[in-house]
């Protein structure tokens, strides 16, 4: 690592597609990308978590594993030792249906001091407990080694804090929203509201690069993703290009582009990508018959002696849950054989285990081809080195083998990111990846239709843009880059390899 350059930020650009960057810097709109994109590393085909859906995929970033580790299994999932619904904000009218004060508790608190797992540190609590000064502006997973009390120094954050009471522990220097502030910067983000948010990180980054405030930065730039899911795939060059400005806004505090990378180096990435949305899957309706738990909030009772299954849609992804545990295995055959009969479902994925309830074997089927068995360890490796035994159809995920290794281009990394959902003890006993163009209702009946959304298996979700500059890499680079290798690069940044 080059002294000259040992600062480190870390931009996670939400739903950066490659193809989509790769247009705005043909067009001139993106030229601060475009430089980073000339003098780094340029991976056009990182892959994300599954389902690829935000809440799963920062928790990747931060920690460096997958869900079966970090425990974030999805953007609706049930809490079976709590008997409840947590939604992470699927959209405002599933919140009102969950309830806005619960969804913002899951969302804000739970999700890093609860769900996320304790024996999985993020870079932020890696590199605090070296003494690097760590700083984020809003993310969902900021859990670091400070404490933050919530803001009440204006009206709207007085307003804030009649929900958001608590302390957080965070970075040495953290920025979410106007909830919580280290210090007095001027930046404002209006409760951070969808096309405000980026300009907040900009701000509140650039006010740090002047006065010298970290060794790392996350710089969360959020907005792409929701003008994407609003406009589609295809709109991103305008986001981008707020984006690019945002990052220029950054770099000029510290001088200029030129200075500002003679002393940071950058890892500019996706978390994942987007796909056009044109149907819909109404699963809560399609399992009707099963007998689906419906939103409970925390004020109402608990169970109804009818539901027998929570059904929990994530965007282009879906889980569904057996609420008995004397009858999981009959549920999960019920709903296995529903599922591959609703229109819009391309794979039915689930995890069968042995006599003493280990995994066993993971089974992912369709409608088409049939099921493909796989689990860890056997005589085919994957394009990340990993080694599988197989059984089965591989058209399931579109692959094939070559010299005795396995690609399937259309469904990227497909078993390891499919092996992790079905390890991670907070998942369904059903996993669900929508086909092309369709898009699974939430809680409030909302869906993306007209635009863009991400969640499912496919390459077109989950391959997101990955730029590195100044960052030492591994020799040789990996053959298949991943989201959950960006913690180790940060560790290493800074002489911490393996750490964590």
């Amino acid at each position: 690592m080059s002294a000259a350059r040992s600062k480190l930020v870390l931009c996670v650009i939400d739903a950066m597609a490659p193809a989509m960057l790769e247009r705005a810097i043909e067009q001139g709109v993106a030229p601060t990308l475009q430089r980073l994109w000339q003098d780094g590393i340029y991976v056009p085909d990182c892959v994300a978590a599954f389902p690829s859906v935000t809440p799963v995929c920062a928790a990747s970033i931060v920690t460096g594993v997958g869900q079966d580790a970090h425990l974030i299994p999805a953007m609706n999932w049930f809490h079976r030792e709590e008997h409840r619904y947590v939604e992470y904000g699927s959209s405002f009218r599933a919140a009102q249906r969950f309830g806005i004060t619960r969804q913002l508790t899951d969302t804000v608190y739970n999700m890093n001091r609860a769900h996320l797992s304790p024996l999985t540190p993020t870079v932020f609590e890696t590199l605090d407990d070296a003494d690097v000064r760590t700083a984020g502006t809003t993310y969902l997973m900021y859990r670091g080694r400070h404490r933050h009390e919530p803001q009440r120094d204006t009206a709207l954050t007085r307003v804030a804090s009649a929900l958001m009471r608590h302390p957080v522990m965070g970075p040495r220097e953290l920025f979410y929203a106007d909830i919580f502030a280290s210090r007095r910067t001027g930046c404002r983000s209006g409760l951070g509201m969808p096309g405000l948010r980026d300009r907040h990180s900009g701000c509140v980054s650039a006010y740090m690069v002047e006065n010298d405030l970290f060794d790392f930065l996350l710089l969360s730039l959020p907005d792409n993703d929701w003008y994407s899911h609003k406009r589609g795939p295809e709109a991103q060059i305008q986001s981008l290009a707020q984006a690019d400005l945002q990052l220029a806004r950054v770099m000029n505090a510290g001088g200029g582009v030129e200075e500002f990378l003679a002393e940071h180096a950058m890892i500019v990435m996706a978390d994942h990508s987007q796909a056009p949305v044109t149907a819909t899957i109404a699963l809560q309706d399609a399992l009707g018959e099963l007998g689906v738990l419906g939103p409970v909030r925390a004020s109402e009772s608990s169970f109804d002696a009818e539901p027998r299954i929570a059904v929990c849609p994530s965007q282009r992804a879906a889980m569904v849950y057996a609420l008995h545990e004397s009858e999981r295995d009959a549920m999960r055959a019920s709903v296995v054989a529903l599922a591959l009969a609703i229109e819009g479902i391309e794979l039915v994925v689930w995890l069968e285990r042995d006599a003493h309830e280990a995994p066993r074997e993971g089974v992912i089927a369709s409608p088409e081809h049939g099921e493909l068995r796989f689990c860890p360890d056997g005589p085919v490796s994957d394009e990340r080195g990993v080694a599988w035994s197989l059984d089965g159809a591989l058209e399931v995920i579109g692959a094939r083998i070559e010299d005795g290794m396995l690609r399937s281009p259309d469904y990227p990394d497909a078993l390891s990111r499919v092996w992790s959902a079905l390890a991670c003890p907070n998942s369904g006993e059903v996993l669900l990846s929508a086909t092309a163009g369709y898009e699974f209702i939430d809680w409030g009946r909302q869906a993306h239709v007209g635009g863009g959304s991400h969640g499912s298996l496919q390459a077109s979700d989950s391959l997101g843009a990955l730029i590195l500059s100044g960052v030492a890499v591994p020799r040789p680079q990996p053959a298949q880059w991943a989201i959950r290798d960006v913690a180790g690069l940060v560790r290493g940044h800074f002489g911490l390899d393996g750490a964590g």
